[in-house]
């Protein structure tokens, strides 16, 4: 008798787990599972604003391009949509002198400014060129 209640209580503690290890391993996942699925989000969020982005930097030269190539970019500002695949961007063209340097009076910088939006929320990314005002407006005058 003696032999078979000391095998039936080795076995019940090598096979099991008390509670306390099963409350401990419960508390430890409803901690760690919140904090994994906040990564996961963080980590799709920064793949979509990435591709995004890409895809606004391709509006935003398209739109520089176009504006530098039609001297379109002689109004001070101007705005619209652009589409890149199946997805619209909000853009906005700003002509802006050029002060870096006291002595260029003839230089200007064009900033395309591209709204895109992410998962619910709207991003802007902003590229910018140099242009040469002097032969903008002579190439304008003499067509």
């Amino acid at each position: 008798m003696k032999f078979a209640t000391a095998r039936a209580r080795n076995a019940s503690t090598a096979c099991g787990f008390t509670l306390a290890e099963v409350l401990a391993a419960l508390v430890f996942m409803a901690i760690l599972i919140p904090i994994a699925l906040e990564g996961l989000h963080i980590a799709s969020r920064a793949g979509e604003v990435a591709a995004r982005k890409n895809e606004a930097a391709l509006v935003a030269e398209r739109v520089l391009n176009e504006s530098i190539v039609t001297t379109n970019w002689i109004t001070t500002v101007q705005n619209g949509t652009c589409r890149q695949g199946n997805r619209e961007f909000r853009w906005t063209l700003h002509n802006d002198p050029w002060d870096k340097d006291p002595n260029q009076n003839v230089l200007r910088q064009l900033s395309v400014e591209v709204t895109y939006a992410a998962q619910g929320q709207d991003y802007k990314m902003r590229m910018s060129t140099l242009v040469d005002s002097s032969t903008s407006v002579l190439q304008g005058t003499t067509q």
